[in-house]
């Protein structure tokens, strides 16, 4: 059964610390086995993703076959339904639409002292994106995370999509098309992320990965940071529901289960300064529960990790919130508007009853890629910044060289960098 804590128990803080710390994700330790597969591509590049592939994938493939070509990926957009193709085309221009008003501007001033300064902003040349493969992909990952990587000016974008058995889903297919992705090869795990930070001899290397994956594809990105940059390392997903006695509990419950059907990992929790809402919202799940196809998967989420918080006001509600950092969260409220002041840390707001974290998912234009595990702490959603780099502008002339001279002489000193005072004091004859 889910936990039902009170924040007015007199044990609530020591069972809302073993809720917090919890720990979701498996303990699979497999940095070694990672090591060697990306040792082997490293070095021996597409024989390498060739062997991986057979064996891990079951797929026997020649170094052409690695690649997707244009006439495979229009016939997946043929073989998919007009209505599908229209929802992905909705979905990404309004993810497009939104990211594009992330893209910050140069700028180039002159201060009081007379020395120019500004920024200059590059989008990255090459993104690898890793998307799951098989029957259970997400089309929606691809155009999330190609969208900003396209608003941000990359001109390069590579797509790994394994191929367990040759399968694939034609829609992933499509949805790359749709955001403009040509370069797609049907290699996945440990070996298609270390193809993208080392280069084989069909797939040149990017410089930076971003996409989900199972543990061999987080360690592999552990990995290969410091070579190549990525997004970040992606654990279970996990909402907060902030509801008071306007929510109606059936709402709240389906947005429950919509987070719980992710995996037995995920996490579902309502804070609730309702009691009836509470008990109505715990019964609501369990008759939902029954309905879903994925019930195998929602259930055990649901009472292994699932947790309904009970608290005296809507200010406990969001300090529950914000220590928690909760990847989603969900504001049930009138006016939930006028309550983002209060949020501090979470991956994403959803405001109102009638703003299911479901429709971020997919359509909204918000990006799903969100920290998960508290790291909203300190951590964004995927957006057009993960793609582009700040260079600082400075630039002096000789009157605005001499106002800042001597300081600058002084701290070179003081570090004892005699040659970086003379590279200042050379200039003016010091």
């Amino acid at each position: 059964m889910p936990q039902r804590l009170r924040t007015f128990d007199a044990d609530f803080e020591n069972k809302f610390d073993l809720l917090l710390n919890a720990k979701r994700e498996s303990s699979v330790e497999v940095s070694d086995s990672v090591a060697e597969i990306l040792h082997q591509v490293e070095q021996r590049g597409d024989a390498a993703l060739v062997e991986l592939t057979a064996k891990f994938d079951k797929l026997d493939l020649t170094p052409e076959g690695l690649v997707f070509t244009q006439d495979e990926i229009d016939q997946a957009y043929l073989d998919t339904p007009d209505e599908l193709i229209e929802a992905l085309k909705h979905a990404y221009k309004r993810i497009t639409a939104y990211h594009a008003r992330q893209m910050p501007k140069d700028e180039l001033f002159e201060d009081e002292q007379g020395v120019t300064l500004g920024s200059k902003w590059n989008a990255v040349d090459a993104v690898g994106i890793y998307v799951p493969g098989g029957l259970a992909s997400y089309p929606s990952s691809v155009l999330m995370n190609t969208a900003p990587a396209r608003v941000a000016g990359v001109e390069r974008v590579a797509m790994m999509v394994p191929t367990p058995g040759g399968k694939v889903n034609p829609t992933v297919l499509a949805a790359a098309k749709i955001a403009g992705v040509s370069e797609i090869y049907r290699v996945g795990g440990a070996q298609a992320i270390g193809a993208l930070a080392f280069g084989t001899e069909t797939i040149a290397p990017v410089n930076k990965i971003v996409g989900p994956g199972n543990a061999f594809v987080a360690a592999a990105k552990r990995q290969v940071f410091g070579k190549v940059g990525i997004d970040m390392i992606a654990g279970p997903s996990e909402v907060l529901v902030i509801a008071d006695d306007s929510a109606n509990p059936a709402w709240i419950a389906a947005d429950l289960l919509a987070q719980a059907e992710h995996d037995t990992a995920a996490q579902s929790i309502l804070v609730t300064t309702s009691p009836q809402l509470a008990d109505d919202v715990m019964k609501e799940v369990e008759r939902q529960l029954e309905l879903l196809p994925k019930k195998h998967l929602a259930g055990p989420s649901w009472a292994d990790y699932g947790a309904v918080i009970e608290v005296n006001d809507l200010d406990e509600a969001f300090d529950i919130a914000n220590r928690m950092a909760p990847e989603h969260l969900e504001l049930s409220l009138d006016k939930a508007e006028q309550y983002i002041d209060k949020v501090r840390h979470a991956g994403a707001i959803f405001l109102g009853h009638h703003t299911p974290e479901a429709i971020g998912d997919y359509i909204g234009g918000t990006n799903h890629v969100l920290p998960t595990a508290r790291s909203a702490r300190y951590a964004s959603g995927l957006n057009v910044h993960d793609f582009i780099k700040r260079i600082s502008i400075l630039g002096c002339s000789p009157s605005s060289l001499s106002a800042l001279a001597p300081d600058a002489i002084a701290l070179a000193e003081a570090e004892d960098l005699q040659a970086h005072g003379r590279s200042v004091s050379i200039r003016l004859n010091l």
